[in-house]
């Protein structure tokens, strides 16, 4: 089976005009945006929660995470859905701008939380090295082996250790497996600059960044960066916040989005598909 074919599972809910496509980060699963005290919901926009490949119950097959074939289980997935506002946190994130970058006619606007900007491999290896345990990120076979320790012996127990964050998000966190999550952390993050989408994107869509202060895990610089160099991009910034502004601060983020929103209006209208940017000359995908 292809992994054009691979179908992810989703989940709808509510009614609206628009399609509003929740995209969880790594480790994550749909119940990521569900397990909290606030429904992510946008007015005027019916929600779809997607397990990504590899992760929660979409299938998990033995292969290397790439970019590009993230982005064709999602499209596969998404077939049929038109005037997307797609919304990601980190590597969910980085898979919505990969996939606005290749499918512009139908998404509409683009709302990215914690988007990790190392501006490639070399840019991650630096910043996780000042991070505290941060060579166990920048090491591949010390990433896959804390993967497999996390889900074989601490697994069961981490919604005790982990006290700081729902208990559905902890379970989760081990929905994966060794595969999936190492191969999708060093393919479609670390090694992949997501700055080209971001060009190709840049007179196109408009773009929402949230981002936590004293997020640890994507350099809130590299977030900015990008943010000041479009002027379809804007940046706000929660203080006192981690990486995780959903799970912290939810009526913030849907009060910040829904006034996104009425900011924009109307958009002009949509990307006929024969002028989409062909993925082969977007050139994101990552060499073995």
């Amino acid at each position: 089976m292809g992994t054009e074919t691979l179908p992810l599972k989703r989940f709808d809910a509510g009614h609206g005009q628009h399609c509003a496509v929740l995209l969880h980060g790594l480790g994550g699963t749909h119940r990521y945006w569900t397990c909290g005290p606030v429904p992510f919901a946008l007015s005027g926009h019916r929600t779809v929660l997607i397990d990504l490949l590899g992760f929660g119950e979409s299938p998990k097959p033995w292969m290397r995470y790439s970019v590009e074939r993230h982005v064709a289980a999602l499209h596969a997935s998404l077939a049929g859905d038109r005037s997307l506002t797609l919304v990601g946190h980190s590597l969910g994130a980085a898979l919505a701008l990969a996939y606005a970058a290749r499918y512009p006619s139908v998404v509409r606007r683009l709302v990215l939380i914690s988007l990790p900007n190392f501006g490639g491999a070399e840019g991650a290896v630096a910043w996780f090295a000042r991070q505290r345990g941060g060579w166990i990120y920048t090491n591949m076979w010390a990433t896959a082996l804390a993967c497999i320790l996390t889900r074989r012996v601490v697994g069961r127990l981490l919604p005790r250790l982990l006290r700081d964050i729902p208990r559905e998000v902890a379970e989760d966190l081990v929905a994966h497996n060794m595969v999936s999550s190492t191969s999708s952390l060093w393919e479609a993050l670390y090694r992949h600059d997501l700055r080209v989408e971001a060009e190709a994107t840049a007179q196109i869509l408009p773009v929402l960044m949230l981002h936590g202060s004293l997020d640890l895990t994507a350099p809130l610089d590299g977030a900015q960066a990008l943010a000041t160099a479009r002027s379809m991009w804007e940046m706000r910034v929660l203080e006192g916040v981690d990486h995780h502004p959903w799970l912290r601060a939810p009526h913030a983020c849907l009060q910040h989005i829904e006034q996104w929103l009425s900011s924009v209006g109307e958009l002009p209208p949509m990307i006929p598909p024969e002028q989409c940017v062909p993925a082969n000359e977007l050139g994101t995908e990552s060499q073995p």
